[in-house]
């Protein structure tokens, strides 16, 4: 039986992390044109994808908890982008609208494209494809196993 390294550049979770790191800072700038942090960049993807969910369905795509979701989202009503009102149903739902401003804003992200994709692949949309196919299963099969 061999040991297990405990050498940090060895494991693979630390790649994942360091690498999301990464692309964090490499798109600080593009969404500070947006005037968007980067959590509540994959809220407006949800929401200009599918407007008018609740919260917890905002949470399950991102997988995020709503008690991590709602001062977020409190951050973007503030500052215009979005609404949050309660379901007239189930008054234990909060439902996000986007606002006029939100729904202008996908206008200003469409146009913004990462330069780091392009320095990091040279425009093979394939293999951007292929990466993000493969972390997509990774992620998959560890939520998997954990509810196994």
């Amino acid at each position: 039986m061999t040991e297990a390294t405990l050498e940090l550049d060895q494991y693979l979770c630390f790649a994942i992390h360091s690498a999301a790191q990464a692309v964090g800072r490499a798109n600080k700038k593009l969404l500070d044109k947006l005037g968007l942090t980067y959590p509540q960049f994959l809220v407006m993807l949800v929401l200009w994808t599918e407007d008018g969910l609740t919260v917890g369905q905002i949470g399950d795509r991102l997988f995020l908890e709503s008690n991590t979701l709602t001062p977020l989202l409190k951050r973007l009503q503030a500052a215009g982008i979005i609404t949050r009102c309660r379901c007239t149903e189930d008054e234990r739902q909060v439902r996000i609208h986007l606002t006029e401003q939100g729904r202008a804003l996908r206008e200003v992200a469409r146009g913004i494209k990462p330069e780091w994709l392009e320095r990091a692949f040279g425009g093979n949309k394939e293999e951007v494809a292929a990466l993000r196919h493969k972390i997509t299963l990774l992620r998959d099969e560890l939520l998997a196993a954990e509810d196994a």
